[in-house]
């Protein structure tokens, strides 16, 4: 078979693929790489979220499943089972939900919400669903109660009514209990709304119903009448039984409880201030803040537990919110961190005519949720295994990993293992209903999350379930103590001066650069063994060109010579020579953060190797770092922002290279960069604001940058002096800012994009938006491969860097590392986002990267000599291979893609992603059936395109990005991964796999399974022959239509949900599967036979009302002769 030469091919159709805007140049590239992936492959959908429920309302918890359930303000339902069993629910509407009820051990779950629906929830499938909703129009709902083994939900309302729902199927019942029948007749005021409902735990008959106001009714169901009535002076919050029925409890709003004797003369038996200080002259002690619920446990030996939440006096002034366990004589204040939203008092019986044995309280916080052991003294909590966390500090970046290697997370979990905090209870996590799901997706996955206090967190993501495996803090390699002078009103004054910006790891080597908001970027090993590093090595870099501000005399282009190629950077330029600033006026050559001097003991884990920090110049700070990456192989770490890039050698911590944005042009600058006059007077920068703010500049010529390594002990000198700093604002955000308006983003971007420009703007410098390592054709027409350093700019511009490595072993210690720039690309519309490359067969390359090795080697010798010596692992194709084989680089910018062929440097395929938005978020990932490029769009669309073809594969209008959380957050990964945060304390996790949707149900957890009910309690010989046992109740009678006729028409409307039949399609097979068909088809088979009721009455109506005027005529006629009628 005849050969042919692919660069022949391709260099013949550079010219159309200059001009032509289609995807595809020509039909002649079709054979190069036949492309496997398809639209087929495709399909977006949500698979999980993780995280503490962002703004929680409510919350309610099945004893006898051991499932939890949280709402939100938002609408959101979020159901805990067993570690690793979760589900996320939300409701149409977005409203509060304001109370949660489960039917015990049903699978069932009726939440009441501030719109006035109640919906009833089907949670016997995987994803549950809706079975019945029902919207009041005529009263707002403020208490529910669902009585255990009962069908018959009661309703209190704003009005001080009570209505009661069948709810099976959702209907109201005829009979309501009215406000103004429960209370005295003599009373002329109303009782305000109804805050508590629930029946008498030994009789089924007695209703306790507490009003607003200070009344309390105890309703007797089947005469229809109160019974006795109890009266306080102050408002009512809670009320809670004691088991046997003869004993209520109430808590007020003047931080008092009251005990009540159900048969008393209409005085409480005790009242309790729990906070209040007791005054010695038998006063009334002084008022509290109001106790906002009370529960009342009893146990079996042993004093009853009173567990309630506020109640702390006022002069509290500072005091953390507090849940206060009355225990006999024993009172525990528990202090927590967050205000507490509800808590519920787990126990062993669901019924609650026995003793309830209570062992734990779950409190939901408004940030956190705290489980805390009551069978333990000193009530220790229990260790939370859900990844709650994420929120413990704000996060502001994150990456997703997925494939990684097998023996990472055992190695993050070992080293993270010995971070966990002592003094948990020893028991298992009560919550532990549901079962795992069956998935088969084996593959590593990791989330490594940056948050504003600089720590980094580590997540095994695997199998759709999240935990944490460890946590690094940043700021310790940071003195936080700052001297007097520090302090002043000129300095640094930020919040968040330790907040991660963007982070760079290398699986393989487990190499990580994090870089900060304060313009500093740290480079951590990993290691197994505890260090203690006397002395943080550390790099300071200049970071300062600005074009628009050189000054010539003739006023002609000054373009800064490129250096010599293949010269190393010590000879370029003045030598270099440690700055000081003790003499300084202009505070220049001072970092934004001060590197602690004292010695730093590193645990197990990520260990500093080395700090880079950007230093002010002139009065100047530093502007914001926009991209950084690192190569394991190379060992260099690059970073950029809008004035150049810096190249840093971590082997020999020097800096390689420090270039302004113009300089990586040379002669072939496309921009016709005009000078301008200094400016007359310098204003204050946002020195770590957004790029395209721009920053004051010397006024001077550009300097040779020059960069310091020194110990701390010698940083003193500069925080003395350079008083005439200015005051520096930081904020995180994009490496190119996202503008509110859409349209002004565009219009900045056709500014300096247009042929007419001859300046660029100060709103449109150039900045450096990307990077990527590589082993490929650093020049047209190579014939070997070499290592490359790639650099994307915010003006659609990429540009090549030729990297010259030292031998591996003792030579890469002492040689230099040479870089030198090898000319432009390729230019794309808009700031370039990610780049990568293909072999000649379409797959991706991986980075080249060196395996993982234990830096911290306690032996000498050979073993040292064997690790110094470690060769890196290329996976890129040998610098001899044919010469007819070529590399693709897929480069993709906020506005379109291309694919360029090397090393012919032709650009073969490119494809016009989006005219009127942007692109937030591309990725090149590697599916299982090919490679594909996926981009998140500014707009909300979610799109794939092949690769090398761009064919468009998918585009589905997903997410419309409400704030800028989203796009900082989104990032793709292999196989059809993605994530977000869809809150402040939440990460969504969505699949655009048609595989992954596919095995999804298999993978999620099951949140009901069959349980027994426990056996209820027995009554005993002399109760079941004297009475005074528990009183059933035959609520059937006293509720249904016929006993209680019809509820008015108008007072709420009956919506059938979306859980029925079609819902149950995804449930799991086996007897969970046929249980909740069976009692789906039961439901619909009562609805339907509830509609034939309907039919069947409404027939016998119209035959009574014939029947009625037909005897009405014959009376009429029955004396009438035959004429007469």
């Amino acid at each position: 078979m005849k050969k042919f030469n692919i660069r022949k091919v391709l260099d013949g159709l550079k010219e159309a693929s200059s001009s032509g805007p289609s995807v595809q140049v020509g039909p002649q590239e079709n054979h190069l790489i036949q492309e496997t992936i398809q639209s087929d492959h495709f399909q977006l959908c949500k698979t999980v979220r993780h995280g503490f429920p962002y703004q929680p309302s409510s919350m309610a918890f099945d004893p006898v499943q051991k499932i939890l359930a949280i709402g939100t303000q938002t609408g959101a339902l979020r159901l805990f089972g067993r570690p690793g069993v979760e589900c996320f629910c939300q409701h149409e509407t977005g409203a509060a939900v304001i109370q949660l009820q489960f039917l015990i051990n049903e699978g069932a779950l009726v939440s009441a919400l501030a719109d006035d629906s109640v919906h009833l929830w089907n949670l016997r499938q995987k994803r549950p669903a809706i079975l019945h909703s029902l919207k009041f129009s005529r009263e707002r709902i403020t208490f529910c109660h669902l009585p255990f083994q009962s069908k018959w939900l009661y309703i209190g309302t704003e009005r001080g009514n009570i209505h009661i729902v069948n709810v099976e199927s959702f209907t109201l019942s005829g009979y309501v209990i009215m406000w103004n029948k429960a209370i005295e007749l003599s009373s002329k005021a109303h009782p305000g709304p109804v805050v508590h409902i629930s029946d008498n735990p030994m009789d089924e008959g007695k209703l306790i119903i507490g009003f607003e106001a200070g009344i309390v009714v105890m309703w007797d169901l089947k005469s229809k009448k109160a019974d006795y009535r109890y009266t306080h002076d102050e408002a009512i919050h809670s009320v809670a039984w004691h088991h046997e029925g003869k004993q209520f409890i109430c808590s007020h709003s003047d931080g008092t409880l009251t005990i009540w004797n159900v048969r008393g003369l209409g005085k409480p038996i005790q009242t309790i201030t729990p906070h209040g200080k007791q005054p010695k002259d038998g006063k009334k002690p002084e008022s509290c803040k109001p106790i906002l619920k009370v529960e009342y446990k009893t146990t079996r030996i042993g004093e009853p537990f009173i567990i309630l939440s506020g109640g702390l006096s006022y002069d509290t002034v500072g005091r953390r919110p507090c849940l206060t366990v009355m225990h006999g004589k024993s009172t525990a204040v528990l202090e927590m961190d967050y205000p507490i939203v509800d808590f519920l008092t787990l126990c062993e019986t669901p019924y609650p005519n026995d003793f309830q044995e209570p062992y734990a309280v779950v409190v939901l916080l408004e940030k956190d949720l705290v489980v805390i052991d009551l069978a333990q003294n000193g009530y220790p909590i229990f260790e939370n295994p859900y990844p709650l966390t994420i929120h413990e500090s704000p996060v502001t970046c994150c990456e997703y990993f997925a494939d990684c290697p097998v023996d990472l997370i055992p190695a993050l979990y070992s080293a993270g293992s010995r971070q966990k905090r002592q003094g948990y209870s020893k028991k298992e996590w009560p919550i532990s209903g549901g079962n795992w799901g069956q998935g088969t997706q084996s593959y590593p996955e990791i989330i490594i999350t940056g948050h504003a206090d600089g720590t980094v967190k580590f997540w095994d993501a695997s199998a759709i379930m999240l935990q944490v495996l460890y946590k690094l803090k940043t700021a310790k390699v940071f003195d936080r103590n700052r001297s007097k002078e520090d302090k002043g009103s000129t300095e640094v004054s930020d919040e968040d001066p330790f907040a991660i910006q963007i982070m760079a790891w290398c699986p393989e080597s487990r190499m990580l650069c994090v870089a900060g908001v304060s313009a500093n970027v740290i480079i951590y090993r990993f290691s197994k063994l505890e260090v203690t590093t006397e002395v943080v090595q550390l790099l300071e870099v200049r970071m300062q060109y600005d074009p628009n501000d050189i000054e010539s005399p003739d006023g002609g282009d000054q373009t800064p010579a490129l250096p010599t190629p293949g010269a190393s950077p010590q000879t370029s330029g003045p030598p270099w020579h440690p700055s000081t600033s003790s003499n300084n006026s202009d505070g220049g050559n001072v970092p934004c953060l001060k590197v602690r001097s004292t010695p730093l003991k590193q645990s197990p884990g990520y260990q500093v190797d080395l700090v880079v920090q950007l230093v002010w110049v002139s009065g100047e700070p530093p502007q914001q770092i926009t991209s950084l990456a690192l190569n394991s192989s190379f060992g260099l770490v690059v970073f950029g922002n809008s004035n150049g890039l810096a190249v840093v050698d971590y082997v020999q911590k020097t800096v390689v290279l420090n270039l302004g944005t113009v300089e990586l042009y040379g002669s072939n600058d496309p921009y016709q960069r005009q000078p301008r006059s200094p400016r007359k007077t310098r204003q204050p920068s946002g020195g770590l604001c957004d790029i395209n703010e721009g920053s004051a500049t010397s006024e001077e010529r550009c300097k040779s940058p020059t960069s310091v390594l020194m110990s701390n002990s010698n940083l003193q000198q500069f925080y003395n002096g350079g008083g005439g700093r200015a005051k520096m604002s930081r904020k995180l955000s994009l490496p190119t800012e996202l503008k509110p308006d859409l349209d002004h983003r565009d219009n900045s971007f056709s500014r300096s994009r247009s042929s007419s420009v001859t300046s660029i703007d100060k709103e449109a410098r150039e900045s450096i938006s990307s990077f990527h390592f590589c082993e490929t054709f650093a020049r047209k027409g190579d014939s070997a491969l070499t290592p490359c350093l790639y650099v994307g700019t915010s003006l659609g511009t990429i540009l090549a860097l030729a990297i010259t490595l030292p031998p591996a072993g003792e030579q890469r210690q002492l040689q230099p590392v040479i870089i030198s720039p090898t000319g432009m690309l390729v230019r794309l519309k808009g700031s370039i986002m990610r780049m990568a490359f293909l072999d000649s067969s379409g797959s991706v390359l991986p980075a080249v990267h060196e395996p993982w090795y234990e830096p911290n080697v306690t032996v000498d010798g050979e073993e040292r000599e064997k690790v110094r010596k470690r060769r890196p692992v290329s996976v890129s194709p040998s610098t001899s291979q044919d010469l007819n084989e070529s590399q693709y680089a897929v480069v993709c910018s906020e506005k379109q893609a291309k694919v360029i062929s090397l090393p012919s440097q032709t650009c073969i395929h490119k494809h016009s992603i989006t005219e009127t938005s942007f692109i937030l978020r591309a990725d090149v990932v590697q599916m299982s059936q090919g490679v594909a490029v996926a981009c998140f769009c500014a707009n909300g669309h979610i799109m794939t395109l092949s690769v090398p073809g761009l064919r468009p594969l998918m585009d589905v209008n997903y997410l419309p990005l409400t704030d800028m959380r989203i796009a900082r957050t989104f990032c793709f990964t292999n196989l059809g991964q993605a994530m977000y945060l869809c809150s402040p304390t939440e990460i969504q996790r969505i699949t655009y796999s048609q595989d992954m949707c596919e095995n999804l149900q298999e993978m999620l957890g099951e949140l009901f399974t069959p349980v027994e009910t426990p056996e209820a309690p027995n009554r005993g010989f002399f109760k079941g022959l004297f009475g005074g046992g528990a009183q059933s109740l035959d609520r059937e009678e006293l509720f249904n239509e016929t006993a209680a006729g019809k509820a008015s028409r108008g007072l709420a409307q009956h919506i059938p949900g979306t859980g029925g039949i079609e819902g149950m399609k995804g449930a799991a097979s086996g007897i969970v599967g046929d249980l909740a068909r069976a009692r789906i088809a039961l439901d619909e088979r009562g609805q339907k036979l509830g509609e034939m009721e309907e039919r069947t009455a409404a027939m016998m109506s119209s035959a009574d009302n014939f029947s009625k005027h037909a005897h009405e005529m014959m009376l009429k006629c029955k004396d009438k002769k035959w004429y007469q009628i």
